[in-house]
């Protein structure tokens, strides 16, 4: 299916404060925080391309770096979490 969201960690290196904030409340409006630049979201295919779209455009990509890695099922299977917090759980299905 087109629109079937998958798992995505992302996380992001940014070397000037104004461009990292607006990633930052990027990424906010999309996944869930779990470290400092790190963040785990459910994002259809065209979720993932405005993202990174966007991303490109606050970007220096001479100074930045943005790194985008899928989770298969299995692999979020073998997510191991060490002291506090537990992995994004799916969305919820919403039948209209």
């Amino acid at each position: 299916m087109a629109d079937e969201r998958a798992f995505y960690v992302l996380a992001y290196d940014l070397s000037d404060d104004r461009r990292r904030a607006k990633i930052a409340r990027l990424m906010e409006s999309l996944g869930e925080r779990v470290q400092g630049s790190v963040f785990e979201a459910w994002l259809t295919p065209a979720e993932l391309n405005r993202l990174a779209a966007k991303a490109k455009k606050v970007m220096n990509e001479r100074e930045d770096s943005l790194r985008i890695y899928p989770l298969c099922a299995a692999c979020r299977g073998k997510i191991r979490v060490e002291g506090e917090g537990k992995p994004l759980p799916p969305p919820d299905v919403v039948i209209v």
